[in-house]
């Protein structure tokens, strides 16, 4: 069996590299990140947000994640992204899932700090009693909520440096939740202004907050930012990066293109490869990035 994603990230972490985190909310895009990494040989972490769990749900989510990882023997993990609320944490759980974010970025750094420290005692003693080990992610900082693209910047977004996330609050965050990993407020945004257009990482503050708080870091946002980010980015500490905007626009085209090359065709089966093939191509160039290939 392979490593648990905890092996993976640490690995990643001394090695200065990152793990690619890209959502899915069918089988073609999971078909698609899934065949990128394991033609690559490196693991892969597949996020379902609170939306995208409701359409996929995390049951059938998780059964196919780790249909797989022991079918291929691989590395690819099931990671509950976004996540709000202690009950929705408790469901993903329930169902097995890799990891789970509890998102408080929007709430004070006290009320932030009392609720994923109640995350975090639930998802630990379950993960006891279940015999697994499941990590939790929290944020610190508000980087925007959506995954689209963007016509500016979402507002409250930090994008100034005196709003970013400051290195003696993420240790005290850590040090008072007992989180596994932290996605701090470094400069990215959620959505996608487009390629290129969006703000520049802090990469200093990066070096600054990992050292800081003692435990890898996770980029949110990924969409969007040059590629020498990424790779500055990894090796300052950022041991996940997460992509979804990006291939969710591949998604659209390459079932768009499938659309206007076959027009009287109606098998789902014979137009999603489109969008397998485009998700796919996104995934793969990003995975070399991250992984220093």
């Amino acid at each position: 069996m392979p490593k648990n994603l905890r092996q993976i990230i640490e690995e990643a972490d001394k090695k200065g590299v990152a793990i690619g985190h890209f959502n899915i909310s069918d089988i073609a895009a999971l078909k698609a990140i899934f065949e990128a990494a394991r033609e690559l040989g490196v693991p892969v972490v597949i996020g379902v947000s609170e939306g995208e769990r409701e359409f996929i749900d995390i049951h059938e989510a998780v059964a196919l994640v780790k249909g797989l990882r022991e079918e291929y023997d691989y590395p690819i993990y099931l990671n509950a992204d976004h996540t709000y609320s202690l009950e929705k944490v408790k469901e993903a759980v329930g169902a097995g899932v890799d990891s789970v974010i509890f998102d408080g970025a929007k709430l004070s750094l006290a009320e932030n700090i009392a609720k994923t420290k109640e995350v975090v005692e639930y998802v630990k003693g379950e993960a006891k009693k279940q015999g697994r080990d499941i990590l939790v992610e929290a944020e610190l900082g508000y980087i925007g909520t959506s995954s689209k693209i963007l016509k500016e910047i979402p507002e409250g977004a930090a994008t100034k440096k005196e709003d970013f996330t400051k290195p003696e609050e993420a240790s005290q965050f850590v040090k008072e939740t007992g989180i596994d990993l932290l996605a701090p407020a470094v400069g990215s945004i959620h959505g996608m202004l487009g390629m290129g257009l969006d703000p520049d990482l802090d990469i200093e503050l990066i070096a600054e907050i990992r050292k800081a708080c003692g435990i890898p870091l996770v980029l949110h946002g990924g969409s969007g930012l040059k590629d020498e980010e990424f790779v500055k980015a990894a090796q300052n500490g950022m041991a996940i990066i997460h992509i979804n905007t990006e291939i969710r626009k591949a998604w659209r085209e390459g079932i768009e293109a499938s659309l206007r090359n076959n027009p009287e065709e109606i098998a789902p089966y014979k137009l999603l490869p489109g969008a397998v093939d485009a998700v796919r191509a996104v995934v793969a160039n990003r995975l070399k990035l991250f992984s220093g290939l």
